[in-house]
């Protein structure tokens, strides 16, 4: 099961496209990272049965909208929050992975009332520079699209988790398969991800689960301050894994999301 693919508007006319496994609640609620979808977590969806989940294609990636107007890290939250509203009458747990690690603690910043417990998979308060951005686009617009066939795409973008993932989750159209994203998009967001955002990470109070990897994005003297300026939040380290832990540790992540959504 994939799940049940459903769609909203929001107010400035972005498209959200999420994806409902029915189970018991409260209901679980997981964002990808950048250049990601809720293809990725379709397994970790599937880990948490008989919980219902709920997996968001955030702004500008999947079957959401491709090109928002707004790329705000306030527009994520606001995207989230509808979803919610549209689904749930009650606190759900929220989870997410690098950006929507991101977004997710500030949805628990500004909507303590809709968050019950907190799940953050390689995240920090934002960091980064200009120079950083300008280069991941550049990555991005590097690519020869469209690819002829999956197989020359993982060819092409690697055989690790994060590459095959990509490959699997491209858009047929036009003749070829194209990412389910844009590359100026992506920069765009990375650019708001940069901003650090202590205040509202401080501010937390839902109980928090904060994993990392270790041979993931943040070093120790990143891991140790982000964990020490939480109001409620433990570490889970994870093995052996990267920054796409949820693809390439997965039996040690799901396990320790299994535990902690289900005390």
């Amino acid at each position: 099961m994939n799940g049940t693919r459903k769609a909203l508007t929001v107010a400035d006319g972005t498209t959200l496209s999420y994806r409902v496994f029915e189970g018991s609640g409260p209901a679980i609620v997981i964002l990808h990272g950048l250049a990601g979808s809720s293809h990725e977590f379709v397994p970790t969806a599937q880990a948490l049965a008989p919980r219902k989940v709920v997996l968001i294609d955030q702004r500008g990636h999947g079957f959401s909208t491709r090109i928002p107007s707004d790329t705000s890290r306030e527009a994520f939250v606001d995207d989230v929050v509808a979803v919610i509203d549209a689904e749930e009458n009650e606190p759900i747990d929220l989870v997410g992975q690098s950006m929507g690690a991101h977004t997710a603690f500030l949805v628990a910043a500004a909507h303590p009332e809709l968050v019950r417990r907190l799940a953050l998979l390689e995240c920090n308060e934002g960091s980064g520079t200009a120079e950083d951005s300008a280069a991941l686009g550049d990555f991005f617009r590097s690519w020869e699209v469209p690819f002829i066939t999956r197989a020359v795409a993982t060819e092409t973008l690697g055989r690790g988790p994060l590459a095959r993932a990509w490959a699997d989750d491209l858009e047929e159209r036009n003749g070829g398969l194209y990412p389910r994203f844009d590359a100026d998009v992506m920069e765009r967001i990375s650019v708001e991800l940069n901003v650090p955002r202590w205040s509202e990470w401080e501010s937390v109070s839902a109980p928090t689960l904060v994993a990392y990897a270790d041979n993931g994005m943040f070093s120790e003297e990143q891991k140790k301050a982000f964990l020490a300026r939480g109001k409620n939040a433990r570490r889970y380290d994870l093995t052996n894994a990267s920054h796409d832990a949820h693809l390439d540790a997965f039996e040690q992540w799901a396990t320790e999301l299994r535990a902690f959504v289900n005390p």
